[in-house]
C-alpha cells in the first residue's frame, strides 16, 4: 500500500515549497517505506510514498504518461489491471511498465472522469492533466482507502492519505468542527464527509472531485457509484452456487503480489471462509495470523487453530495480555482525529504480528454489512415489528416510559430493553442510529455544556443517517436500509479506517475480498431470507460453506474483537479516567459539563449503569486534545 500528498494552487501560481512537500510526504513514510517520489510544476505538486507490491522494479510514482502531460499518485490496488491494460493497448495506448498504476493514466486518457467505473479494486488517487488543466481526485466505491482534502486561506488545495501530512502545512486550519465532535460522540468516529477539523473533508466513498485552476471555489464531489437494494427472486440452490463462485473470483483476484501474502484468521465465519477459499486456490500452504487473549470472554484463538489445522495453513499466533492498554498514546497519533473503537488495540497487534511474516494479507471485513450478520439488525427488525402492532398513542406512551427507564446495565439482559421502548416513538432511521450510538442523543445532551449546545444550534449526529437514507434506492425494506446505513457510515468510518491505519502503521497491505464491488452489488439484490433466516445472520454465506467449514465455526455465537474495558476502568485505568474527567484540557475544550461527566463516571463505578464505551470515547477525545496541544 502507499501514501499520497498533493498541493494544488487554485488562485494564481507561486512557487511551491519543495521542502514542505517533502516533509508532508515523509509524514507518510510508514505507509510506503520502500520508495518516495516528488513532482513539482507550476501550480501543482504531487508526492508519494511506496510500498512495493506489484511491478516492484518499475512501478515508481509519481507516474506519467508517454508525453508526461498526465501524472498520477495513487494508493491502492486495481485488481483487473491486466484486463484493462489489454483493452487500453487495443485502443492504441502504449505502456512502459507492468504496474496497475499506469492503467490509471491511460484509462483517464481513454474515458476521462468515467475511468473510475472501469476499475475493480481499492483506490484513492490524484491525477493532474496539464493539457486539460484539470486535477482529478477519486476514491473507491466502499471507502477502503482514505483521502482527505482542505482548501487553505492562501488558495491552495492540499490533499493526502492521512491528516498528519496536511497538518504540517503552515496554513492548515486546526479549528475543530462542532458538528463533527457531536458526530464523534454519537458514532465513536467522525463519519464521512467531515473530519474533526472545520475546513478539512474526507472525499466520500464512490465520489470524485474535479478541480481547475480557474475555479473561484471548490466544487462539490460527484457521486459515481451507489448501491441499489431492489431485490431479485432467486432460489436457494442458485444463490449458494453463485455466492461460492463470486467469493472465489474475488479472492482469486486478490492473490496477485510479488511479496509474501497471507490472511488474517480470527476463527469467525468470514475470515475462515476466506482462508478456505484461498486454500482451494493455492498450491502452497496459506499463511495465517491470529492473536489470542488471556481473557476467555474475548478469546477465539482455539477456533482459529481449528481452521488452520483443517486447511494445513502455516499458522502464526501470539498471545495478547488482557491488560495490554499500553497503546493508548499510540492511537491518537495513528488516527489523527478522535477514534473510539477499542478494538483498534488488538487490530494493531494482529497487524504487527502479520508483518513479521507477510506484506499482504486478506481480511474477512465486510461480511456482516453486506450479508446482514450483525445481531443488532434482528433487534432493530423486532423493535419495528412490535411498533407496527401498536396504536400510535400507545407507542408514544411506551416511548415516554422508556425515556424514564433507567440505564440499567446491572439488570438481567431481558429487562434491558430501554432503547426498544424509546424507539417506539422514533422513526426507523433515528431508532437505528440510537440503537448503535456510542452516546445516544439524550445522553450527549445531558453531558454537554450549555456553551457547546449553543454552538450545535440543535444539530444532532443522527442527521448523518437521515442524509444517507434520503439516497437509498430499493424497495421499502428495513433490513436493507440498516445495511445501507452501515455501509455508508460504520464500514468506512470505523471498520475500514481502523484496519487501514493499523495495517499502514506496519507497512502491511490488507485486501478485503468480501467488499469486491461486484459481490457487494449482487448481495444487495438478495431477498431478506437469503441474508437472515430463522434469526440466523449471514445465512447464505454459512449455508454455502457447510461441508467446507465445521458447524461449530459456522453456527457458534460471535465474540467479536473486543477488549475488557470494564475491567480496565475498575482498576488499572481508574486513576487515569478520573484525571481526564478533571483535566483543564477537557474543561478548556468547553464541550462537557464537568459535574454531569463526573456523575456518569460515578454511576459506572457504582454499577448503576454500563458506560464503558462512553467513557472510552471521552478518554480517546482527551488523547486527541493532548496530541493537538503538543
Amino acid at each position: 500500500m502507499c501514501g499520497l500528498v498533493g498541493i494544488f494552487q487554485m488562485h494564481g501560481h507561486h512557487s511551491i515549497d519543495a521542502g514542505l512537500l517533502t516533509r508532508m510526504n515523509d509524514a507518510l513514510f510508514h505507509r510506503g517505506p520502500d520508495e518516495g517520489g516528488v513532482h513539482i510544476e507550476d501550480g501543482v505538486a504531487l508526492a508519494h510514498r511506496r510500498l512495493s507490491i506489484i511491478d516492484r522494479a518499475d512501478g515508481q510514482q509519481p507516474l506519467f504518461n508517454q508525453d508526461r502531460s498526465v501524472v498520477v499518485v495513487y494508493n491502492g490496488e486495481i485488481y483487473n489491471f491486466r484486463e484493462l491494460r489489454a483493452e487500453l493497448i487495443s485502443h492504441g495506448h502504449h505502456f512502459s511498465t507492468q504496474s496497475d498504476t499506469e492503467v490509471i493514466v491511460y484509462a483517464w486518457a481513454q474515458w476521462g472522469e468515467d475511468c473510475v467505473n472501469h476499475f475493480r479494486g481499492m483506490f484513492a488517487f490524484a491525477l493532474w492533466d496539464r493539457n486539460l488543466q484539470v486535477l482529478f481526485l477519486a476514491r473507491d466505491r466502499l471507502g477502503i482507502k482514505p483521502l482527505y482534502y482542505s482548501l487553505l486561506s492562501n488558495g491552495e488545495l492540499v490533499f493526502a492519505s492521512e491528516l498528519k501530512a496536511l497538518k504540517l502545512h503552515p496554513k492548515f486550519d486546526r479549528s475543530l468542527d462542532s458538528k463533527a465532535i457531536d458526530e464523534y460522540f454519537g458514532f465513536g468516529y467522525v463519519p464521512e464527509p467531515r473530519s474533526i477539523y472545520s475546513n478539512t473533508l474526507k472525499l466520500p466513498p464512490g465520489h470524485t472531485l474535479l478541480v481547475r485552476p480557474s475555479m473561484r471555489e471548490l466544487p462539490a464531489p460527484q457521486r459515481y457509484w451507489d448501491l441499489n437494494f431492489t431485490s431479485n427472486a432467486v432460489n436457494d440452490s442458485y444463490a449458494i452456487t453463485s455466492i461460492q463462485e463470486r467469493i472465489r473470483d474475488a479472492v482469486d483476484m486478490r492473490l496477485v503480489a510479488e511479496v509474501p501474502l497471507g490472511s488474517f484468521l480470527s476463527g469467525g465465519v468470514d475470515s475462515s471462509s476466506i482462508v478456505a477459499t484461498m486454500a482451494g486456490l493455492s498450491f502452497d500452504p496459506v499463511r495465517t495470523c491470529s492473536i489470542g487473549f488471556g481473557d476467555s470472554d474475548f478469546d477465539e484463538s482455539s477456533y482459529a487453530r481449528e481452521v488452520a489445522s483443517l486447511f494445513s495453513t502455516t499458522h502464526s499466533q501470539e498471545q495478547v495480555d488482557p491488560d495490554d492498554y499500553s497503546l493508548l498514546g499510540v492511537l491518537a497519533n495513528l488516527y489523527d482525529e478522535p477514534f473510539a473503537d477499542s478494538s483498534a488495540l488488538p487490530t494493531y497487534r494482529v497487524c504487527e504480528l502479520a508483518k513479521k511474516h507477510v506484506t499482504v494479507v486478506l481480511s474477512g471485513d465486510g461480511g456482516d454489512e453486506i450479508l446482514a450478520g450483525y445481531g443488532r439488525y434482528q433487534r432493530h427488525l423486532d423493535d419495528l415489528k412490535a411498533k407496527s402492532r401498536l396504536p400510535s398513542g400507545v407507542r408514544l406512551l411506551l416511548s415516554g416510559l422508556g425515556q424514564a427507564y433507567p440505564d440499567a446495565g446491572w439488570m438481567p439482559k431481558q429487562l434491558r430493553r430501554r432503547q426498544g421502548l424509546i424507539s417506539l416513538g422514533q422513526d426507523p432511521v433515528t431508532a437505528f442510529f440510537e440503537m448503535n450510538a456510542v452516546m445516544k442523543n439524550d445522553l450527549r445532551h445531558r453531558l454537554y455544556s450549555q456553551r457547546f449546545l449553543s454552538e450545535l444550534q440543535g444539530y444532532t449526529a443522527d442527521h448523518v443517517c437521515h442524509s444517507h437514507a434520503a439516497n437509498f434506492q430499493g424497495e421499502p425494506d428495513d433490513l436493507a436500509m440498516s445495511q445501507y446505513l452501515d455501509i455508508k457510515t460504520y464500514l468506512p468510518g470505523d471498520i475500514l479506517t481502523k484496519v487501514d491505519r493499523a495495517s499502514m502503521a506496519h507497512a502491511l497491505e490488507v485486501r478485503v475480498p468480501l467488499l469486491d464491488h461486484k459481490l457487494v452489488e449482487w448481495a444487495a439484490t438478495l431477498p431478506l431470507q437469503m441474508k437472515r433466516r430463522n434469526g440466523e445472520g449471514k445465512w447464505l454465506l454459512k449455508k454455502s460453506m457447510e461441508g467446507t467449514l465445521p458447524m461449530d465455526i459456522l453456527y457458534r455465537p460471535k465474540k467479536g474483537f473486543a477488549v475488557p474495558l470494564s475491567k480496565w476502568f475498575r482498576d488499572p485505568l481508574r486513576d487515569q479516567v478520573e484525571q481526564v474527567i478533571q483535566s483543564e484540557l477537557l474543561d478548556d475544550a468547553g464541550i462537557f459539563d464537568r459535574k454531569s461527566l463526573q456523575k456518569l463516571w460515578k454511576r459506572h463505578q457504582q454499577g448503576q449503569g454500563e458506560y464503558s464505551a462512553q467513557i472510552w470515547s471521552v478518554l480517546m477525545f482527551h488523547a486527541f486534545l493532548q496530541k493537538e496541544a503538543t
